[in-house]
């Protein structure tokens, strides 16, 4: 069976909530975690925006948990500056963490001032921070001239590991384009006969490395809570792209929910009271092929689910402590 890890969610939970929750997460038998990294919320509901990096250093320091990051260089942060973050914890805490790079989020890139550029042009800006970062990972001394430009970096502080950097994909094209650079792939859930394309696809381009899937859920005894936690959390994440990624104000996303219904919201987060259904739910991602499952409840009082999720789902999984690896 996979890895059973725990996301943490900085766009709805304060970041010294956060910490307490993926230490309990590590008590109760969760045995691998991964950060969002946002500057904005999806939704005012949510209310929250910590910096990921800095609750990663106080995370990993805490815990003895393998940690992932998903990450957008290139605009809001210059690679060379993710390359030494990177780098720094991959010193620190060797063999713990990854780093899934991605082309952005209007919501998040915007702040630059810069203008939102058209997703060909992310997409290749992404494969030039790639290219820069592996680089200056490698303890090369970089000059770049593109749509990112580089003057002379060099990385000092080097980890003896390579931290993995993996492809976040939420489409065939992305997940096959991200075979030719990732160290694996990861991606959110969706209908299995999407992601069996995903996998298939990656593999088949010669994707290396594990598979990772985030599972969005919602879960509390009552069932009408449960329903109505993901409605009030969620209901701004039921877009798929190009609207989840062209939108650029938590207002816009609040706008732009109004009408979405629970049932819609069912469509994205696995909703229920029963455990033993959220178990069946995530022994399917298992059949899929996926090697880690990272769960995401999306309410925001994380407590009763880790400690329900503990004791009742991680067990029925076999959640067994994951192997040191470079990469997902």
């Amino acid at each position: 069976m996979p890895v059973i890890g725990f996301h943490n969610s900085h766009e709805q939970v304060h970041p010294a909530e956060l910490l307490k929750a993926v230490r309990h997460a590590e008590e109760v038998g969760f045995t691998a975690a991964m950060s969002s990294d946002h500057f904005s919320p999806w939704s005012a509901r949510q209310g929250q925006s910590g910096f990921g990096w800095s609750f990663l250093g106080a995370a990993l320091a805490t815990t003895s948990l393998p940690f992932g990051a998903v990450n957008a260089p290139g605009q809001r942060y210059h690679p060379a500056i993710i390359a030494q973050a990177i780098a720094t914890l991959g010193a620190m805490f060797p063999g713990r963490f990854w780093v899934a790079l991605g082309s952005g989020e209007a919501s998040n890139e915007h702040i630059t001032g810069q203008g939102w550029p058209r997703k060909e042009l992310r997409d290749a800006r992404l494969r030039e921070c790639v290219d820069v970062i592996r680089a200056l990972l490698a303890g090369e001394e970089v000059s770049h001239d593109g749509l990112v430009t580089v003057d002379r970096a060099r990385i000092w502080t080097l980890p003896e590991v390579q931290p993995g950097l993996v492809c976040p994909a939420v489409s065939v094209a992305t997940a096959r384009n991200g075979a030719e650079w990732a160290d694996g792939l990861v991606t959110v859930n969706q209908p299995h006969d999407k992601l069996r394309e995903m996998i298939a696809a990656y593999r088949d381009a010669g994707g290396r490395g594990k598979l990772a899937v985030q599972v969005h859920i919602s879960w509390d005894p009552h069932p009408d809570r449960a329903t109505e936690i993901a409605y009030d959390q969620w209901r701004s994440n039921v877009f798929p792209p190009p609207v989840c990624w062209d939108l650029d104000h938590v207002e816009a996303f609040d706008a732009a929910s109004e009408r979405v219904t629970r049932e819609d919201v069912a469509e994205v987060v696995n909703v229920s009271a029963d455990l033993g259904q959220h178990t069946a739910w995530l022994a399917e991602y298992a059949e899929l092929g996926f090697d880690e499952i990272y769960l995401h409840h999306v309410g925001q009082e994380q407590r009763a689910f880790l400690d329900a999720f503990g004791e009742h789902v991680l067990p029925q999984l076999g959640v067994t402590a994951p192997a040191p690896a470079v990469a997902i």
